[in-house]
């Protein structure tokens, strides 16, 4: 046997996008960014100046290493973006609230945000051990209190946030472990981070949603128009499907341009929903649960990105159905122009047969008299041998055979000439 050239790669995909072992207390911060083609190879140099190499370490798009001598640092390379991690081990409610006034933390953020791309998300996190003390920090953090959400998830622990930016551009949010063990506070925390990342990924559908949607209003004016024009008739039909087409064509065009967006915030979706239920949230007096947060926004725009897509296709089947319905009737009208030019071309091969018949009819009456004229002259040679010859007798005897025989030799010949070959 042989070792399947992809087995390495498949086993490895499985053991991707891990965290490190979280310990308590602890403090994360992350950014999600998304760059431009151009903007890959930046990002890359950065790295690679900082911790060496790609392409030595058999991935190319994980790395993770050491800042400092209490930051950690993880960056995952993704098929739409890059996330970046940040980790302090046994950070402090100060570092938490001012992560730029400490130095060697400010060092590496100042260091991260070098990096080219667009922030989509940026976050801070503290990660205490029990309510109580997270409880102290809520109040100092600037939260939202009225729209502050906190909720129990996983089996134990407890999460704050009002999930709103703070004057220095991050999102902050507190967790309490609640004794919950290491490596299941691990999973919990990066499933909670997972679950922000791709909510904000999916959201990217909704500004193209709303931008498409006006779009569809008027082609769905101009669908209703055209029909009502194909329906009265007045209209030459080459300038209708000059029309159509161009409606269809700008249809598909905006199908083409919108749909990895709409395929996209899609698959977010489902992977939202799938880190929600893996959450297990559960819902504390007085506060909105997590559920209640990302579902009361989030799935109303999930559910317009999905009607505009829906839309998009139907309105590009109805410009086909009204095109086809049109060709129909171009083609209906060419069939009639057809029938009526056939029946005019039998009229006129009947016209040409009965004056053909006619023609024949004089050419016959024609050859018949030139010959009773040849005819006449060889008689008054024999008038002259013969006085008592009657030569009009004789003439008018002929006529009749004559004829008779110019008309069997003109039929004879017409048969030999329409005669079918072998």
């Amino acid at each position: 046997m042989r070792q399947h050239e992809l087995r390495t790669q498949v086993v490895k995909e499985m053991h991707l996008r891990r965290w490190e072992m979280l310990c308590v207390p602890c403090l994360y911060l992350q950014w999600v960014v998304l760059l431009e083609p151009e903007e890959r190879e930046a990002e890359t140099a950065t790295i690679e100046a900082r911790f060496g190499s790609l392409n030595g370490t058999g991935n190319t798009t994980h790395r993770s290493g050491r800042l400092s001598e209490r930051v950690a640092f993880t960056w995952e390379r993704h098929s739409e973006g890059t996330t970046i991690s940040l980790f302090v081990d046994d950070g402090t409610a100060e570092e938490f609230l001012q992560p730029k006034e400490h130095a060697d933390l400010a060092a590496a953020i100042d260091w991260v945000e070098s990096m080219p791309g667009a922030v989509l998300r940026a976050t801070r996190a503290l990660v205490v051990d029990t309510e109580k003390e997270a409880e102290k920090l809520v109040t100092r953090t600037g939260f939202e209190m009225h729209e502050l959400v906190s909720c129990h998830v996983g089996q134990s622990a407890r999460i704050w946030s009002d999930f709103r930016l703070k004057p220095d551009g991050f999102g902050a949010m507190i967790i309490a472990s609640n004794s919950t063990q290491p490596a299941d506070l691990t999973r919990l925390v990066q499933r909670v981070q997972e679950l922000g990342n791709y909510r904000n990924r999916a959201l990217l559908g909704l500004p193209v949603a709303q931008k498409i949607w006006p779009t569809l209003n008027k082609a769905e004016e101009q669908l209703t128009d055209l029909a009502q024009r194909i329906a009265d008739g007045a209209e030459r039909d080459d300038a209708l499907m000059r029309e159509i087409s161009e409606l269809s064509v700008s249809l598909n065009a905006g199908i083409t341009e919108a749909s990895f967006r709409m395929s996209a915030t899609a698959a977010y979706g489902s992977l939202v929903t799938e880190r929600l239920h893996e959450l297990e949230s559960r819902r504390i007096e007085g506060f909105a649960s997590l559920n209640y947060f990302t579902q009361r926004r989030f799935a109303p725009a999930l559910r317009f990105c999905g009607a505009v897509t829906k839309r998009q296709g139907e309105l590009a089947e109805r410009a086909g159905q009204l095109a086809t319905l049109l060709r129909a009737r171009i083609e209906t009208r060419i069939e009639n122009q057809n029938a009526e030019l056939l029946r005019s071309m039998d009229r006129n091969a009947g016209m040409q047969l009965r004056l053909q018949q006619l023609v024949e009819g004089l050419s016959i009456v024609a050859a018949s008299y030139y010959a009773l004229a040849i005819i006449s002259y060889a008689l008054i040679g024999l008038k002259s041998v013969w006085p008592m010859f009657d030569k009009d007798l004789v003439l008018g005897i002929l006529v009749i055979p004559v004829v008779l025989g110019i008309y069997g030799f003109v039929q004879s010949a017409k048969k030999r000439l329409l005669k079918k070959p072998e």
